[in-house]
């Protein structure tokens, strides 16, 4: 229906988003957030719902990541990982249903998430050079397609789509951000791990960007009481109230 954001598993409007919304018409949605906020889970299902391609932009960092010590690249190496970088052999998807990351064809989307790439994946998101070659692939996405997506990460609402129609930072205590990862991975990882994972790497990561704070402009949903479906239904308020703004 013009003029209306639909759920497409449903076919039903989510909510009367005025012209910007409408079928067809450019919607970039940049969400950011530290490890554990939930952005991941929330990102997909804001896409489903207004019908956009779907960008993981740390899962590319994890693919660098697997691509290097594949190769032996030696991470402590700015240089060397530039290079790979610029050389990584990568093909991502952007279906929100369907996470497809293939690097040389290998299909590498659970090997990036084990202990082996999240350990050492620090390394690369903070080579502020790997960053600006992979920050450029993002952009190439996004432009890719038809400017109509919701990217996620850290940096997307300052440096990747800062001209975003909608720019978000979902945030989440650390009690919270630590409860969830202990439930996604099964509550196989005891406390020292958790920290290590979500609070150490974040404290990592800050040091080349800050997605901590939100910047002007940028909206903050802090999910940490919030139930999965009610910080979707935040993020897509947040969103018709940005997209639906008059320029």
């Amino acid at each position: 229906m013009e003029g209306r954001a639909v759920n497409t598993r449903t076919n039903t409007p989510v909510q009367d988003a005025g012209a910007p919304l409408a079928a067809g018409r450019r919607l970039v949605v940049a969400i950011d957030g530290p490890s554990g906020s939930g952005k991941s889970s929330v990102s997909k299902e804001v896409a489903r719902r207004f019908g956009l391609a779907y960008l993981d932009t740390g899962a590319m960092y994890r693919a660098l990541t697997w691509w290097c010590l594949e190769q032996g690249v030696d991470l402590a190496d700015a240089g060397a990982v530039v290079e790979a970088a610029r050389a990584l052999p990568l093909s991502q998807g952007t279906d929100p249903d369907r996470e497809q990351v293939l690097v040389a064809g290998t299909d590498v989307g659970a090997a990036i998430r084990g202990d082996r790439v999240t350990e050492a994946v620090s390394s690369v998101a903070t080579n502020p050079s790997a960053r600006r070659v992979l920050v450029a692939r993002q952009q190439e996405v996004i432009a890719g397609s038809g400017r109509r997506i919701v990217a996620e990460g850290r940096d997307i609402t300052t440096v990747v789509a800062p001209d975003a129609d909608a720019r978000i930072l979902l945030t989440a205590d650390e009690r919270a951000r630590m409860a969830r990862r202990r439930l996604q991975n099964g509550g196989v990882e005891d406390a020292e791990q958790l920290r290590a994972h979500v609070v150490e790497r974040d404290a990592k990561d800050s040091t080349v960007v800050n997605f901590t704070e939100a910047a002007d402009g940028v909206v903050t949903i802090d999910s940490s009481a919030l139930t999965v479906e009610q910080t979707v239904q935040a993020v897509v308020d947040a969103v018709v109230r940005a997209a639906g703004r008059p320029a």
